[in-house]
């Protein structure tokens, strides 16, 4: 279970308060680490969002056990792979409606025959994908782990087979 995952913005505070309203929980600075909020979904998982400022990155402590730190990163891109999916308790229409507010592209989107997402846009630029209540379900039965070995053996099967 992922519990927290941290992402980089150009407006941290709004793109916080903004997570924040969708997780239905609290946006809040986070201590330490000046212009960077944390949107708290205030559940039993004890899930969050860091957002800090756009040009800056995590980076390893400099000695043995030392923790990361937050330091300037000039090539910082405005795209990444890293993206994450996020159960919330607000429906497609609510998260549509901030979307358009915020001006983020929003879309209802297949992953195969497998289970849907919506897919989240932050500042046009970040992608979440958010499962809310009428999708949580799909999402979770094709995870659950029997579901995922039969399509990991269909897998390897179709490129054994395709290798011959």
């Amino acid at each position: 279970m992922i519990h927290h995952i941290s992402i980089a913005a150009h407006h941290p505070l709004r793109v916080s308060q903004v997570l924040a309203e969708i997780l239905q929980g609290q946006s809040v600075p986070f201590p330490g680490y000046p212009g960077s909020y944390v949107a708290l979904a205030l559940d039993p998982q004890g899930t969050m969002v860091e957002v800090h400022p756009f040009g800056t990155a995590l980076f390893p402590g400099s000695e043995v056990n030392a923790p990361s730190q937050l330091h300037p990163n000039s090539v910082g891109s405005n795209h990444t792979a890293i993206h994450a999916a996020i159960s919330v308790p607000v429906s497609q229409s609510k998260i549509q409606a901030i979307a358009e507010r915020e001006g983020w592209r929003m879309a209802h989107c297949q992953r195969g025959d497998y289970f849907d997402v919506i897919e989240f846009w932050v500042e046009n630029q970040m992608l979440l994908e958010f499962l809310p209540p009428e999708l949580v379900t799909q999402y979770l039965t094709f995870m659950e782990p029997r579901s995922l070995q039969q399509v990991a053996q269909s897998i390897v099967h179709s490129l054994q087979t395709a290798e011959i």
